[in-house]
């Protein structure tokens, strides 16, 4: 059983599509600090660096009580210095085996530096089981996910308490999907949402589908990486490798080769040597984590909030093939307020900060005309 599981992985990428979205080094904040911020420069738009005003930052954790284990979710705070008509931004990263707060780290102090009739605070949160949170070894599903995110949006002592109605969700691949599936069912009630690179499908089942023969196959797969001696001898093998990460980042996470630098592939690679860190991937490789379970269903989710709120799609130029046709299909969708596309692969937030963060900051400026 064991050899059958690992021909069917070495057989195939374990990063496939948006499984190796990941995130940039992650400097670590202490308990609070103020941040200078100044526009990133991008070859595609060479903007000269300009001041802007000073950033609060600060980071924290919040106890997650999830059947018997409390969980502590790592999360950032970034604000800027105006008092003046707070709002708040949930940024969500996306869910791979290196998922991180610094994916969105550079969009948030981009954001929250800007002057405006708003002053935006952003709050960037880890997944339970991913980033600097906590990784125990729960049975995660999009359920648990869905919970997770309901919970800390709605509870009385969570970073997000203060956030009235006024909550934006920037959610970045299956990130975004499960906002939207949670916000169809009335268990939140997000203001807007922006769907960064939105997926549905884990790599596995985006590939070779859902038969019940490739079922039986996750099944395997899943429980060996879940495996106390042998899974972490496969994940270390197959996922926590510096040059798989690397090959696969220069391949189809960013879209320029050049910017894959060792030191980040260094730091995802220490990401995957954390306590507990082969049990999320395990579930999002072999789709136990996708929140539908097909395209007419992820275009449903986009459909049943047309009408009640404001939805931008940001799609990338240079996605997968298979991912991309999933954004794409969304270009005119129901539901869909506004799609725009950009250079990028599966992480543009994180390879071109700048370019995101001007595009999100519009979406947010076309929300508080639309509502003044």
């Amino acid at each position: 059983m064991a050899s059958t599981a690992t021909s069917f992985l070495l057989s195939f990428s374990p990063f496939s599509t948006s499984f190796s979205r990941s995130r940039g080094r992650l400097h670590h904040l202490r308990k609070s600090l103020t941040i200078r911020s100044v526009s990133s420069s991008l070859d595609s738009a060479k903007a000269s660096a300009i001041e802007k005003p000073s950033v609060a930052s600060k980071t924290g954790t919040w106890g997650w009580k999830f059947q018997d284990n409390s969980v502590n979710i790592y999360y950032e705070e970034h604000e800027g210095d105006r008092s003046k008509n707070s709002k708040s931004i949930l940024m969500i990263p996306t869910i791979s085996d290196v998922s991180s707060v610094e994916e969105w780290r550079e969009v948030a102090l981009d954001i929250t530096a800007r002057e405006g009739e708003v002053n935006w605070r952003a709050i960037i949160v880890d997944w339970p089981g991913l980033g600097y949170s906590d990784r125990p070894s729960i049975n995660y599903n999009a359920d648990v996910m869905e919970k997770f995110l309901v919970e800390i949006i709605n509870s009385s002592n969570s970073p997000l308490s203060h956030s009235g109605n006024d909550l934006v969700v920037f959610g970045g691949g299956h990130a975004a999907t499960i906002a939207l599936r949670a916000t169809k069912k009335g268990l939140v009630k997000p203001s807007a949402i922006a769907a960064i690179t939105p997926t549905w499908a884990g790599p596995l089942p985006i590939v070779f589908g859902r038969s019940s023969n490739m079922e039986s196959r996750y099944g395997l797969l899943r429980g060996t990486l879940r495996a106390p001696a042998l899974g972490w001898m496969m994940y270390n093998v197959l996922v926590s490798n510096e040059k798989a990460i690397e090959s696969q980042y220069k391949s189809h996470v960013y879209a320029d080769p050049q910017n894959v630098t060792p030191s980040i592939v260094e730091s995802r690679y220490a990401l995957t040597k954390r306590k507990g860190a082969r049990y999320v991937p395990a579930a999002f490789l072999t789709g136990l984590l996708d929140p539908v379970q097909s395209r007419e269903e992820f275009l449903d989710l986009f459909a049943s909030v047309d009408g009640k709120l404001p939805v931008l799609v940001v799609s990338t130029l240079s996605s997968p093939k298979r991912s991309k046709a999933e954004m794409d299909a969304l270009n005119g969708a129901k539901g869909v307020s506004k799609f725009v596309e950009l250079p990028g692969a599966l992480l543009p937030q994180e390879e071109y900060p700048a370019l995101v963060a001007e595009k999100l900051y519009k979406f947010l400026e076309e929300i508080s005309e639309s509502q003044s």
